[in-house]
């Protein structure tokens, strides 16, 4: 599948006049249903493009297997409703996942890219995190080297104007790769599990993403085994307390030429 379509439209000044008529692409955002052993388990919405990636990245990010249990993804196109078609990605993995996954499918009753619906209780949303052993070694110029390459590496983004982009960067700034998607957790996503397929260890660099930095961002940056997360937008005060808990360092509101360092963690 495609990532973006064109739409026609009118361009509109405030002030009056004539309208101009304009074509603008627009990213693709399609239900993407993963089963795992043929269990339905939740339908996303995405971008259909690296959808091997975002599978693999989710069920790292859900603790729902290791990269090593993780077999072939088979991807199939399926609907042909009023709002078009999806995709159905089907997974396999070892039986002694099987019993974790039914529990937690008969609790899910909705999902959203976050991975918050429909999870069971308070505790269950904010079980502890796993402790990071190593602290980052990025230096602020290493940091806006790499902000001010991210859009060259953005061509869906450039396109549309309208995905987001996460970005796996090495110490020294350098962008190895990148992952776009119109919703952040799913860029995230796709970005962990291109990592893991590529056997890369997250610990060894550090992730950008041209969104806020939510917990949901965290948790996963966290469990992906990274060191520092740079955001373009502030942090919520859940982020940074659950960031400080982990031993994530986080850099926010990161521009062209500055940065903001959180040193306060809220606890």
């Amino acid at each position: 599948m495609i990532g973006a379509v064109p739409i026609a439209m009118e361009r509109r000044a405030y002030t009056g006049g004539a309208a101009e008529k304009v074509s603008r692409s627009v990213p693709l955002e399609v239900p993407i249903a993963i089963e795992t052993n043929g269990i339905a388990y939740a339908v996303m919405m995405a971008t259909p493009l690296d959808v091997a990636d975002f599978v693999t990245g989710f069920l790292l990010s859900e603790g729902i297997a290791t990269a090593s249990e993780i077999g072939l993804i088979d991807c199939h196109e399926t609907g042909g409703a009023e709002w078009g078609t999806g995709l159905i990605a089907r997974v396999n993995l070892p039986p002694h996942r099987l019993e974790p996954i039914m529990d937690r499918a008969r609790r899910r009753l909705g999902d959203s890219s976050c991975g918050i619906c429909g999870i069971e209780s308070v505790e269950a949303a904010l079980r502890p995190l796993p402790k990071l052993t190593r602290a980052t070694l990025a230096t602020p110029a290493a940091i806006g080297r790499a902000v001010a390459a991210l859009n060259e590496h953005q061509p869906l983004g450039r396109e549309t104007a309208a995905t987001h982009a996460a970005a796996f960067c090495a110490e020294d700034g350098t962008v190895l790769h990148v992952r776009e998607d119109v919703g952040r957790h799913n860029a995230l996503d796709k970005l962990i599990g291109a990592l893991a397929l590529a056997g890369l260890n997250c610990s060894e660099g550090f992730i950008v993403m041209t969104s806020r930095c939510s917990y949901e961002l965290v948790e996963k940056a966290v469990r992906a085994g990274t060191t520092l997360l740079v955001t373009i937008s502030a942090p919520t005060d859940l982020a940074v307390r659950r960031a400080a808990a982990a031993g994530l360092a986080l850099a926010v509101v990161a521009r062209d030429d500055n940065m903001l360092w959180v040193t306060d963690n809220g606890l």
